[in-house]
């Protein structure tokens, strides 16, 4: 290892957000090769797709995947709690039961004692706190040494550039919370060849980093110079090398359903006989077989970090469009791009290294907001373009024209006509119809609401099609209905900004905020046209109709209702009302943002059965949030505090009857929190203690209960406003 790896400190490189984007790019590109093929042996692999030079599946848009929810939602704990090595594993379990739901979705839930994250989720909840959580002595070795500690820990390297040591230390913390022995030093290896392939040119180093922070007595560590010996002895075939380790650490030799070692030395056999060169090595990784998206999102990060965006070919780049999906209990960072995702890890760096961003990174790595900037080369913040009667269009990210940093959007119609609309849109909110299959249980809810504003930079260069008028849109999927922002007129070579604040809606879902653009005199011309800094934020204000509200039928046991995701329970709609119920813990469903602060919400509720019925507000993930509404047997206001579990803030004697109709009203201003039921004040309350300053909102129904809900509205301080035009 060279020097610069062993330093405590290590100066970041002046591309180093840019790497990260590229990590990270290549760890979903190998999620997406390997996702249809996981757990195939070499020979079916062999036998049905030959060798191996591309996607051997395609997608209208690539599913939820534990391999990206894990690296991205835990990273969420530096976050929360501390960014700096004072972070305990304790912590970082709890960051588990904050983002995922509860026994659907983010990881696979075989069961108690076959999933190992189900395993350690289950004891997390019992109060079986990490590293307990995930220990061999609680779970035993088979439970603890299965593939997961690996497949989550790319993101360590990403945050600790140069410094493997560092990213094997918060790997282990993590890893701890679910794995053990061998699958806890599979985490650390692979955050530690992250870590250093930013620095190393030699695959060989970088394993080299990666055996350095793992016990040299260790099976990992052994099977690893193990494949490096029979890589130095038969380097021109790596089918030859995967005979050895079929032979010698194929699956049955290890217990389990997936066992770390075998899809270890398979990751390792892949850096050696790729030879550094990214396709060359996912190829190989997928023609191995086992647990192939694991495996190949492993080999794709290591040599996306190493090689960079220009080691990457771009017809692996392409299908994903820069689109992330998750399935998380956070509806709006289900719909996720991956220059977002990049510039949220690189944040980290920059906190760990103790380093100021550079100013040309500043405005880039602000992730407060949804900014599609294109500053990363070839990205699209999964840009589409939408045309009618044959007319092609493209995307295109160039470093030609731009209103702020270096780069823009390129957008190209091959023919226009004069008084017809021709569009560039981000799409808000996604269902079933978008995906081919319901992988991993992803559920939504919008990033974009009524209320909040959209802009952006747009621009025509000389030649294309003039005058050119363009304009801001939303689409609402509920009602077909699309809303207009003012026409501006474009000028040759020359920014100008659009914005549209848009109206407050009743019952509508955004699905889709873009641009259209309107040529005035033309026919059949080729038009392009420029967008820059892309950006959705300000308060909501709208009201959530469930009369107006879908069953989302993804398969016949996964279902959702439209906008919400939910912890547990059962949540579906009856009679054009939102219907909560569960045993035992209480049932809970969100909308909205993370970042949503001071609002004003309405519901209005129906107790159905059972003693509490409640809205919950400031909604940071599954253990952290507030819950007001009816308890106390019909008798009482609540105003309850859920940190890892609910406790009660404030009451007040409030007679109420199961089938009545009751409207809550929840104004929050800072820390106080003004609670109303029916139009009468029944509660206030100042949280002096570690208050939540942001959050979702939601509903939540305890104590066995059953609970409707008829609708909900959402706005923030200030004058609703009623601009915008709406056509069929």
């Amino acid at each position: 290892m060279t020097e610069g790896a062993r330093r405590d400190k290590f100066s970041l490189p002046d591309d180093y957000p840019e790497r990260v984007y590229a990590g990270w790019l290549g760890k979903v590109i190998g999620v997406r090769h390997g996702g249809n093929i996981e757990q195939w042996t070499q020979e079916r692999i062999e036998r049905a797709f030959g060798e191996i030079t591309e996607y051997v599946h395609h997608f209208k848009n690539f599913a939820a995947d534990d391999d990206t929810n894990g690296p991205l939602f835990f990273l969420r704990a530096l976050e929360d709690y501390t960014h700096t090595r004072e972070i305990t594993p304790e912590q970082m379990g709890l960051a588990w039961l904050n983002y995922a739901p509860e026994g659907h979705g983010f990881f696979w839930w075989g069961g108690y004692g076959k999933s190992t994250e189900h395993t350690a989720y289950v004891n997390l909840r019992n109060g079986i706190m990490a590293p307990e959580s995930g220990s061999i002595r609680r779970n035993g070795a088979t439970v603890a040494e299965q593939i997961g500690g690996q497949i989550f820990s790319e993101t360590w390297g990403l945050i600790a550039p140069g410094q493997p040591v560092l990213a094997a230390e918060y790997a282990c913390k993590m890893a701890s919370v679910s794995h053990d022995g061998e699958g806890k030093y599979g985490g650390m290896f692979v955050a530690a060849c992250v870590a250093a392939a930013f620095i190393e040119v030699e695959i060989e180093e970088i394993i080299e980093a990666g055996l350095s922070v793992i016990p040299a007595s260790s099976r990992y560590a052994e099977m690893t110079r193990d494949v490096m010996r029979i890589y130095r002895e038969r380097p021109a075939d790596w089918r030859q090398g995967f005979a050895y380790v079929h032979e010698n650490y194929g699956y049955d030799k290890y217990p389990g359903v997936c066992h770390i070692i075998p899809n270890a030395a398979v990751v390792v056999l892949s850096l050696l006989y790729g030879e550094g060169d990214f396709s060359r090595s996912i190829n190989i990784c997928n023609m191995c077989g086992w647990d192939t998206d694991c495996n190949v999102a492993n080999v794709g990060t290591i040599l996306g970090v190493k090689n960079g965006l220009q080691g990457m070919d771009a017809a692996w780049r392409k299908p994903i469009n820069d689109f992330l999906c998750c399935s998380s209990v956070i509806g709006s960072l289900n719909i996720l791009d991956l220059p977002w995702c990049a510039s949220y890890i690189a944040r980290f760096g920059y906190l760990l290294s103790e380093q100021p961003v550079p100013e040309a990174w500043r405005f880039i790595l602000d992730t407060d907001r949804i900014r599609c900037h294109f500053e990363y080369p070839g990205s699209t913040h999964a840009f589409k373009t939408e045309a009618d009667h044959g007319v092609e269009a493209s995307i295109l990210n160039v470093a030609d024209k731009a209103y702020s940093g270096t780069r823009s959007l390129r957008i190209m119609f091959d023919k226009v006509n004069s008084g017809c609309g021709y569009r560039t849109y981000l799409q808000t909110y996604y269902g079933p119809e978008d995906f081919n299959d319901s992988r991993y249980d992803p559920a939504f809810s919008p990033i974009l609401y009524p209320g909040q504003t959209v802009a952006c930079k747009a621009m025509v260069p000389s030649g294309t099609p003039d005058p050119m008028l363009a304009r801001l849109y939303v689409h609402d999927c509920n009602s077909g209905h699309t809303y207009y922002g003012p026409k501006t007129m474009l000028l040759p070579n020359q920014w100008e900004s659009l914005e549209f604040r848009v109206p407050q809606l009743h019952g509508a879902c955004l699905d889709r905020a873009g641009v259209e653009w309107i040529p005035l005199q033309a026919r059949y011309a080729s038009m392009i046209a420029y967008l820059d800094d892309f950006e959705i934020g300000g308060a909501p204000d709208y009201t959530l109709d469930f009369s107006k509200e879908r069953i989302e039928r993804w398969n016949g046991v996964h279902q959702e209702v439209s906008q919400l995701t939910y912890l547990r329970g059962i949540w579906t709609l009856e009679e054009g009302e939102l219907s909560a119920s569960y045993a035992g813990e209480p049932a809970e469903a969100y909308t909205g943002q993370l970042h949503w602060s001071d609002l004003d919400i309405e519901a209005e509720l129906v107790p159905k059965l059972g003693h509490a019925h409640m809205i919950n507000f400031r909604v940071q993930g599954a253990i952290r949030s507030y819950a007001f509404g009816l308890g106390g047997s019909g008798a009482k206001a609540v105003l309850l505090k859920n940190d890892n579990g609910y406790r009660e803030l404030a009451s007040w004697p409030y007679a109420w009857r199961h089938g009545d109709s009751y409207k809550l009203v929840v104004k929050m201003r800072g820390n106080h929190f003004a609670m109303h039921i029916n139009d009468d004040l029944v509660l206030e309350f100042t949280d002096d203690d570690r208050p939540y300053g942001k959050g979702m909102v939601g509903f939540s129904s305890h104590e066995n209960s059953h609970t409707h809900y008829k609708y909900l509205t959402v706005h923030g301080a200030g004058d609703r406003i009623l601009n915008g035009e709406a056509c069929e």
